[in-house]
């Protein structure tokens, strides 16, 4: 499993640079299809049927994924704003109260996973617009990426006390801690390397805020698959699962970098 692992990543990473290096047409292209896959994987999750055959109706999913992405792809952020924390909102109160998100009737998962996979997805293309190198692109994936290693890594070692063991049996507080002080120094680092236009004030505040939001996108994730009683929402990703697994995180970290840098940045 690990050599599968990092062979992916050996494989990906490069991959990955290369399409957010490169931008336009290509990279919106890429970010569709990857979403139009995760909104697809959230609306078959648990199902027996593998991912290649879902209802005619499950494909309005990766459909409106895409469309959401081309409307991005204009610059219309100007109603996501608000959407964008109602949407969160809603995950988040769904996760702490233990709702289940396995929909009853079932085709109540495609606009859900228009929402939560598509519309928060679509943040990659208005963020990637913000510059011409794709470097505000690259700290939320670079700081959630250092956040979840340092996680992982203090988890595994020393993580004793669980913190939502019914959500994420996997997660420490000792390794949530060792996540959000690890990604507090990530962001910083970072920002600075890449030489984004903040402040080391601004880098800070930043710094506090992602590592906790990639923290919350994470138990949200956990919950959809828990819900749907899966470990993985599919195997397209050798050793790492299905697209929506790479994206749990991102769908947040990447939506609250976007609205910093507007909003924030001076």
């Amino acid at each position: 499993m690990l050599a599968q692992r990092l062979l992916t990543a050996a494989v990906g990473i490069p991959l990955i640079a290369g399409v957010i290096l490169l931008g336009g047409p290509v990279y919106d292209s890429v970010v569709a299809g990857v979403l139009a896959v995760a909104a697809l994987e959230f609306c078959t999750l648990g199902d027996e049927r593998p991912l290649w055959r879902p209802l005619p109706y499950e494909l309005l999913a990766p459909l409106g994924a895409v469309v959401l992405v081309a409307v991005a792809s204009e610059g219309d952020d100007e109603w996501t704003g608000p959407l964008t924390g109602a949407i969160w909102f809603a995950l988040l109160v769904a996760t702490a109260s233990r709702v289940s998100l396995r929909f009853r009737p079932q085709w109540l998962s495609v606009p859900a996973a228009v929402l939560y996979v598509g519309f928060l997805g679509a943040h990659l293309v208005l963020l990637r617009d913000l510059d011409g190198d794709g470097k505000w692109v690259f700290l939320p994936i670079l700081a959630t990426w250092t956040t979840d290693t340092f996680a992982y890594g203090v988890g595994r070692q020393i993580g004793r006390t669980k913190i939502a063991p019914r959500i994420s049996p996997g997660k420490t507080l000792e390794g949530t801690a060792a996540g959000l002080i690890g990604g507090f120094a990530g962001v910083i680092v970072i920002a600075e390397v890449l030489d984004l236009p903040m402040s080391l004030g601004e880098e800070a505040l930043l710094g506090a805020l992602l590592p906790a939001t990639a923290v919350l996108g994470d138990l949200v994730e956990s919950h959809v698959k828990r819900s749907a009683g899966v470990k993985d929402t599919s195997e397209l990703v050798p050793g790492h699962g299905g697209f929506l697994d790479r994206l749990d995180s991102l769908l947040f970290t990447v939506p609250l970098v976007y609205y910093f840098a507007i909003w924030v940045v001076s």
